[in-house]
């Protein structure tokens, strides 16, 4: 597994707050700062149609008051329109913030890695590995631990991500 925590507050508190439209539960557009949770996790996915990330996001719903009663709110990111977040959070009753980034700018801001080159850049599904940042929303947004995928199923369990989240909360 790629996980590390993230211990270098400045690089861990760089530019952590965003806004992006939001297609599932919640305010939109989506402010990140403004979440009233102590603690998110949020869920860089690598695209709508992406199978690995689906199961996830089920697994995420189906367990999703456990990330709650840690005080822990979960975000889920898509590199696509709004249209397509709508879409995908109501395929998959989510419970939380199902948010757009078209552009994948608020994804490269916070390092999600990509593979293949130009090719993998340009084409989500292709190219974008999976991401999951724990951020500390006590104050500034501040990133505490991190999993980034090297393949497109390298992504920690639900119960490894409440035991990291635990640690925080």
């Amino acid at each position: 597994m790629n996980a590390e925590r993230s211990d270098d507050g400045e690089t861990a508190t760089a530019d952590r707050d965003f806004t992006l439209p939001n297609g599932g539960v919640g305010p939109d557009p989506f402010t990140l700062s403004a979440t009233e949770a102590s603690l998110a996790v949020v869920f860089f996915h690598r695209d709508a149609r992406c199978g690995n990330c689906r199961r996830q996001a089920a697994r995420i719903a189906r367990r999703y008051g456990a990330f709650r009663e840690r005080d822990a709110e979960v975000i889920a990111i898509l590199p696509e329109p709004r249209s397509r977040a709508v879409a995908w959070a109501e395929r998959r009753d989510a419970p939380h913030p199902v948010l757009a980034d078209a552009d994948s700018a608020v994804a490269d801001r916070y390092g999600q890695p990509t593979r293949l080159g130009a090719l993998g850049k340009r084409i989500d599904l292709l190219g974008r590995m999976p991401l999951v940042v724990l951020l500390d929303l006590r104050d500034e947004p501040r990133e505490l631990w991190r999993h980034a995928g090297r393949t497109a199923d390298d992504r920690p369990t639900i119960d490894e991500l409440l035991a990291e989240v635990g640690k925080f909360a």
